[in-house]
This record gives structure tokens, C-alpha cells and sequence, in this order.
């Protein structure tokens, strides 16, 4: 038996036909019997069940906010109950430690950080935050897609009110679920965190409806992806600023020069000089021409013979719905907008048009 961590869900995830992969230290399903193609458009046109236990989820005191606020570039003290927002935690050098959603409710802050940087991310707020607690008895769920409304609203009706980036306390079945209006596909969608000892009855009641389908980290990334969003350990790293990473609205106004608040967070020079002067790479949309993927790591060239490379691809695959490869690159700014490059593909360099991100046109419930 391997050493991976199992998910609240196992037994679920096997009924439907799940091929596992190990993904930050957990055995996650990849892919369910369908297929990541079909998993991918059925999340597009209906709703998608991803089950997302292996992320950390974080409690912190109310009183915590200003505290939270030494970490990350993120109007926090401003953050209203029942809302929450991205956020990121940076790095003395302006890097990318981690992104995270933060959201505050009546009685505490309530964080969402990625599984490879949870231990990481905790050990770095306890250097800074008293009465930082792990949530470990909780399974997470996000449910995504345009019908996920019409699915949640049959278990929990006030679902319907909220609003993207909304979040909720809400009783099922004698238990506490506690939702947001939120995701990571680029479609309306909710993630929904349930007792562990609940999960399995709350995913089985949510599967039985017809517009839903389990769905595996496969469509997870290619569905991201198509909406443009960074992945932690691929498009967001230690070495990349948030400017570079194409996250500059991500730096709350209050945090900003001449904000309310201005700085006061790690790397704050860095990444406050960025956004005034420009930052020396950018993160790209590109579009391969031909068939062929272009995966994370291949080199970006301003040539199709000699020349300079001038990037990196970050994150590339199939979009499903676009119906051609998509990648993410990083690159020199001093690279026209309209330049092609030329991904080198095993020993063959291929062009690739650089092109506006999202690939796949966003619709969340304003």
C-alpha cells in the first residue's frame, strides 16, 4: 500500500469508474469512466462534481485580519462578512508563495490554500498569527458549471441569492455545509466544504441528478486553463511576481501607493515598483498552430532558426472547448504583443500566436 493520503470520498470515486494519479501527496481520480474530453464539455454546458479534499482549509480569528494582512497584498480589514477574495502570499523577494481564497464570516476567517503548500502555508501564518487552525475533519466539493445552481438549489434552496464570491453557513441534513460562490473553471459555480462523515451522502444525492458528473484533475486543469487561470507550481512560483503572473488586480487599492494601507507586505517594493514601471516578464495566452500540445517546460524561441529564447511555457494542453492546443507562457516584455514564437517540441521548434487570456470567456453570477 502506498504512503498517499485518501480522499473522505474513495469508495464514491471508485463506484464511477475513477483512475487515480498521485497528486500532492494524495491518491486523487484523475478521470471517471467517461473520459477528460467528455468530463471537460459536460462541466461547460451542465455542472461538474470535483472533489477538492485535498486543499487545505484554514480558521483563523476575526481579529486576525491586520495580523493576515503582513502576509499577503490583500485588503483584508476591508473584506465584508459574507464575501470573500482571492489572495496571495508573498515572498521577501516579491515572489509567489501561494495563492489562497480568504473569505470572512460572522465568526472567523476562513482560508482555502493549495494541498502541495498547505503545511508550508500554515507553519508561514503561524509565524505570524495566533490561533491559526486547521480544518482536518471536512471534505471540500466544488460544483461547477451552468446548471450547478439548478443541481445545489435542490439540497439547499438559498443557494439561488448568493452572488459570485458570496459565502454562506448553511444546515443540510443536521449538518453544517459551508458554501462559496466561486471556483476554478471559468463557469458559475460553488465549492462547498462537508463533515467528513457527511460527504459521501451530500456527493451520492448531488451525482443522482442528471445534470452531474463527476469529474477528475484532468478536466480540472484543461477547464482552468481554457479560463486562464494560474496554476500554483506552474504559472505562479517563488521566482514569478504577481505583475509578471498577470495578477496586478489582484493587489487590493488599499494596498497600493497612495492606498489606505499602502505596502506593508512581503516583497512590497518589488511588486509596488512593478506596477508602476513594468515588470521584465509577462504571462501569456498562446495559441500552437497545427495539432500538437505544447506542455509546461518547453522553451519559447523569437525565431524558427537561431534567434533568442525569450520564454518558457508554463502550462499547455488540449482546450476542449476551443477545439485546439492552449498554453501559458512566460515571457520577456520586450517582446512585441504581436510577435510569433516558436515552441521547441522535440527538437522542432512550432509557432505559436500570442493571444488575450481567457481562452474561454468567463460566466460567474454577478
Amino acid at each position: 500500500m502506498s504512503d498517499l493520503k485518501q480522499l473522505p470520498l474513495r469508495a464514491v470515486h471508485e463506484a464511477h469508474g475513477a483512475k487515480f494519479v498521485p497528486f500532492a501527496g494524495y491518491d486523487m481520480p484523475v478521470q471517471y469512466a467517461a473520459g477528460v474530453m467528455s468530463e471537460h464539455l459536460h462541466t461547460r454546458e451542465k455542472a461538474g462534481l470535483f472533489d477538492v479534499s485535498h486543499m487545505g482549509q484554514v480558521l483563523l480569528p476575526l481579529g486576525a485580519d491586520a495580523a493576515l494582512e503582513t502576509l499577503v497584498p490583500v485588503d483584508v480589514i476591508g473584506l465584508n462578512e459574507g464575501r470573500q477574495r482571492y489572495g496571495l502570499f508573498t515572498s521577501d523577494a516579491g515572489g509567489v508563495l501561494d495563492d489562497l481564497m480568504i473569505a470572512r464570516r460572522a465568526g472567523d476567517l476562513f482560508l482555502v490554500v493549495n494541498a502541495a503548500r498547505k503545511a508550508h502555508d500554515i507553519a508561514h501564518m503561524r509565524g505570524t498569527i495566533d490561533g491559526v487552525q486547521e480544518v482536518t475533519d471536512r471534505a471540500l466539493l466544488a460544483l461547477q458549471g451552468p446548471l450547478a445552481v439548478t443541481a445545489l438549489e435542490r439540497l439547499v434552496p438559498s443557494v439561488a441569492q448568493m452572488k459570485f464570491m458570496d459565502v454562506a453557513q448553511v444546515a443540510w441534513n443536521g449538518v453544517e455545509l459551508w458554501i462559496s460562490r466561486s471556483g476554478y473553471t471559468g463557469e458559475d459555480g460553488f465549492e462547498i466544504s462537508v463533515p467528513s462523515d457527511a460527504a459521501e451522502g451530500f456527493a451520492t444525492a448531488l451525482l443522482e441528478m442528471d445534470e452531474v458528473l463527476p469529474i477528475g484533475l484532468g478536466a480540472r486543469d484543461s477547464l482552468r486553463m481554457e479560463a486562464g487561470m494560474p496554476l500554483y507550481g506552474n504559472d505562479l512560483a517563488e521566482e514569478i511576481s504577481p505583475i509578471e503572473a498577470g495578477l496586478t488586480w489582484a493587489i487590493s487599492k488599499a494596498r497600493r501607493t497612495g492606498g489606505a494601507r499602502e505596502g506593508g507586505f512581503p516583497g512590497a517594493d518589488r511588486i509596488l515598483d512593478e506596477m508602476e514601471n513594468g515588470a521584465p516578464r509577462r504571462r501569456v495566452g498562446l495559441r500552437p498552430e497545427g495539432r500538437a500540445p505544447m506542455r509546461a517546460g518547453v522553451p519559447l524561441f523569437d525565431a524558427a532558426e537561431g534567434g533568442a529564447q525569450v520564454g518558457t511555457v508554463t502550462s499547455g494542453g488540449f482546450g476542449p472547448s476551443i477545439g485546439a492546443p492552449i498554453a501559458m507562457g512566460l515571457i520577456d516584455s520586450s517582446v512585441a504583443a504581436d510577435a510569433t514564437l516558436y515552441g521547441e517540441v522535440r527538437g522542432k521548434r512550432l509557432p505559436a500566436v500570442q493571444t488575450e487570456l481567457p481562452f474561454n470567456k468567463p460566466d460567474y453570477k454577478r
